[in-house]
């Protein structure tokens, strides 16, 4: 802030007891800003634009109530597995040959004398266990002597189609011993890190005495009169979308990765970056992931019977009520039409 000097202006101020204009009284700020070529105070708009609207990206985990506190450096967990038992890298072992009784499945947990449907595409065939060794089967179909044609009709093993098995039951003879071994419940077990996120408004002692006010609207809905508390407001929010886009984008460093951070500008010290897995990424890890060979991105879905491709993959997952697809806007547009 500078007053004029110099001519009809003192060589300092005197501040008015009235808010009555005075040369004595009249502020200069900067050299261009206000002068005699603008006379008295410019015209200010009291309402900020909200040009882009609402500018957060919300509380997406708060309103699915995805959040839970945690004190440690990781957190384990463990998700059952299906209840019954089922393989879908199974392979005949002489695939030339549709006599061959012999399925490869390694480290499956069939037993002797269980039935299973075999499949291939649309193709479906009961059939009888009636040996098995630890990565074998010995399985004879119910309704004819061999194979149908096509579990077979490739011989190269290099691309033998994987066929899907699937327990559904057993058969003993009358008067025989019962069923031998138990079978454990599968589950999986995984783990996760949190990392730290951080940031900083910084504001200057004489800024904070500055009056100037400008009626606003923040990102949560509340509405008055702020000004540059309206930066604070804005940091905050800020840094709530950042912790909410690293639960959904964040990455974990791959096996054979290694990030050494920077050193700390006060203690000097580093420190291996280790990441965390988002939402994302356990999609595209144990999730559903559609990618049909017949989708262009040029034309888009082409009509319900590949939105049908969607509806029965999901349905394999249990005929769950409610679903939710992560969609970019094309694909999203392509659905609605």
């Amino acid at each position: 802030m500078s007053f004029a000097t110099g001519g009809a202006f003192p060589a300092s101020l005197t501040p008015s007891p009235t808010k009555t204009l005075f040369n004595g009284n009249y502020l200069a700020i900067g050299s261009n800003d206000f002068n005699f070529t603008k006379q008295f105070l410019p015209e200010v708009y009291e309402k900020e634009v909200e040009r882009y609207g609402n500018r957060s990206i919300g509380s997406f985990l708060r309103m699915v109530s995805a959040e839970i506190p945690m004190a440690s450096d990781e957190v384990v967990w463990t998700e059952q597995g299906r209840l019954h038992i089922a393989y879908e890298n199974a392979q005949i072992e002489n695939m030339g040959d549709n006599t061959d009784n012999t399925i490869d499945i390694v480290g499956h947990a069939i037993k002797v004398n269980q039935t299973i449907v075999v499949s291939l595409g649309p193709v479906s065939v009961k059939a009888f266990v009636k040996s098995i060794t630890a990565n074998t089967i010995e399985a004879y179909p119910y309704d004819s002597p061999s194979w149908p044609i096509s579990f077979t009709d490739i011989a190269d093993t290099a691309s033998n189609p994987l066929l899907k098995v699937f327990v559904f039951g057993s058969e003993f003879g009358k008067g025989t011993s019962g069923q031998r071994g138990s079978l454990e419940a599968g589950f999986q077990k995984f783990t996760n890190s949190p990392i730290i996120i951080k940031d900083l408004y910084s504001i200057n002692g004489s800024d904070t005495a500055q009056i100037g006010w400008v009626e606003v609207t923040s990102e949560n809905g509340a509405s008055g009169y702020l000004w540059y508390l309206k930066s604070e407001h804005e940091t905050r929010l800020r840094f709530e979308d950042y912790l909410e886009m690293e639960m959904i984008e964040a990455e974990k460093a791959a096996a054979g990765v290694s990030i050494t951070s920077a050193a700390d500008p006060q203690t000097g010290d580093t420190f291996q970056v280790r990441g965390t897995e988002g939402l994302f990424a356990a999609v595209e890890s144990r999730g559903l992931v559609f990618n049909d060979q017949d989708f262009d991105n040029a034309t888009g879905l082409t009509g319900l019977a590949e939105f049908d491709l969607i509806l029965g993959e999901l349905d394999k997952q249990g005929a769950i009520e409610e679903n939710m697809l992560y969609l970019d806007r094309k694909t999203s547009l392509d659905i609605d039409n």
